[in-house]
């Protein structure tokens, strides 16, 4: 295999889109060391590539990121790496309800402020919560949920009831559930410390073992190569534009070569 193809290869099991090219062109020694990191968990086999690729679909299409081209490499990867439909779709699903944290952070903020300013909620009349009591009776509820339960105890059921169709789905194993969402929180996009370590704390519940947790956590940090992903091809056609600016004959002589 020579060198350019094993380059190939290794960009089309990572976190690469084609400026990788680019920046060997003009930085070859950078790119080395660069790509030579961040395809590592591809190439460790710590972790299985189908999950490795599960962890990039989330990575990419988490609702703090967006990323469309990340998120439509990883799936393929993910299919033909073996992933199911079904397991995508549930990456996706987690990559969704993420935002939860919204109110993880603000609901204790505004019952705090609130009464800082002897202003009272309005008071909610009692209802079933059934969702929110299914999590609670499976282990899973967070106290962290309890504020934004108290100020809106029926969204917050409405809001749980997705979870609980997920979570609860056995398409994805407890472990690698857990997993995925150590890497949705210590992404760097995100940064959620306390689902951090309550997801590190249940993945070794789980079975997890430390090296397998390390792995995600690198997989966090080889998606800071989007910034290259996105701004490589966009120096290339400002270079290029910049060219044609200053120097407009060169520019017609290539249209002109570009004719005949």
């Amino acid at each position: 295999m020579t060198g350019n193809e094993s380059g190939s290869r290794q960009e089309e099991m990572g976190p690469w889109d084609p400026a990788l090219d680019t920046l060997r062109q003009w930085d070859p020694q950078w790119a080395e060391i660069c790509e030579k990191m961040t395809t590592n968990p591809w190439t460790s086999g710590v972790l299985s590539r189908r999950l490795v690729e599960l962890i990039g679909v989330g990575l990419n299409a988490a609702c703090t990121n967006l990323n469309p081209d990340g998120t439509r490499r990883h799936i393929r990867a993910a299919l033909e790496a073996g992933a199911t439909r079904s397991e995508i779709l549930v990456v996706l699903k987690c990559a969704s309800v993420m935002s939860i944290h919204s109110c993880s952070l603000g609901a204790p903020i505004l019952l705090e402020e609130a009464k800082s300013a002897s202003v009272r909620p309005m008071p909610k009349s009692s209802m079933p919560t059934p969702a929110c009591d299914k999590m609670k009776a499976a282990g899973q509820w967070n106290e962290a949920w309890d504020p934004f339960r108290e100020l809106d105890p029926l969204w917050t059921d409405e809001f749980m009831a997705t979870g609980i169709g997920i979570y609860a789905s056995g398409v994805l194993s407890a472990k690698e559930v857990e997993l995925l969402s150590i890497a949705f929180d210590a992404s760097y996009t995100h940064m959620y410390a306390p689902g951090t370590r309550r997801h590190i704390r249940n993945a070794l519940k789980a079975g997890a073992t430390v090296e397998e947790i390390m792995e995600v956590l690198k997989l966090c940090v080889v998606q800071g190569v989007q910034a290259c992903n996105l701004g490589v091809p966009i120096l290339a056609e400002e270079l290029a534009r910049s060219q044609k600016s200053t120097n407009p004959s060169a520019a017609r002589d290539q249209r002109g070569k570009d004719v005949r």
